[in-house]
């Protein structure tokens, strides 16, 4: 008996604590970088996420998926000539990276989740621009491929449009 009241009380805390964690970095997430932004810091915290890039010199950045996720899509991007690093965070979320098939991507991405390349496995070059993405994940996980299904398009579609209807504006 005591080890279930324990397992509860463990369970309340956590999700205290869950909830102080999301709201203080609800609290300090940015507004949607330009899409020709070399770097970025995006964020679906209990939200969805659209975000399409146009950079062209794509240095990487940070991607946090909490309770929430979406499209990071590069495929417009040009990767600058020394690669990319992308630092990814998840914690129950995750989403989907959507690179050009002549991108190299390796992963150090660690936890209860991780990172898998769905396209086909192929050589690239030596001298193919390198996406190198690390970081932490806690029961959810990322995927990169290089193109989307219909179904996947039209969810891209709703998350966006929310997101466009709830997107904080700025004041000044």
């Amino acid at each position: 008996m005591k080890l279930i009241v324990r397992f509860f009380a463990f369970l309340v805390v956590a999700s205290i604590a869950g909830a102080i964690a999301v709201r203080v970095a609800r609290r300090e997430a940015e507004l949607m970088p330009d899409p020709a932004a070399d770097e970025v810091r995006l964020s679906a915290i209990l939200e969805p996420l659209s975000f399409h890039s146009t950079s062209q010199a794509f240095r990487g950045g940070t991607l946090d998926c909490w309770y929430g996720g979406g499209v990071l899509d590069l495929r417009d991007a040009q990767l600058h000539p020394e690669g990319a690093r992308l630092k990814v965070r998840a914690l129950f979320g995750g989403g989907q990276i959507l690179v050009p098939e002549s991108w190299s991507v390796v992963s150090d991405v660690r936890g209860v989740g991780g990172l898998s390349d769905s396209r086909p496995a192929q050589e690239r070059p030596a001298d193919a621009p390198l996406l190198s993405i690390e970081g932490p994940v806690l029961f959810g996980g990322f995927s990169v491929s290089s193109t989307m299904s219909e179904a996947q398009v039209r969810g891209l579609e709703q998350a966006t449009a929310w997101q466009e209807r709830h997107r904080p504006v700025a004041i000044g």
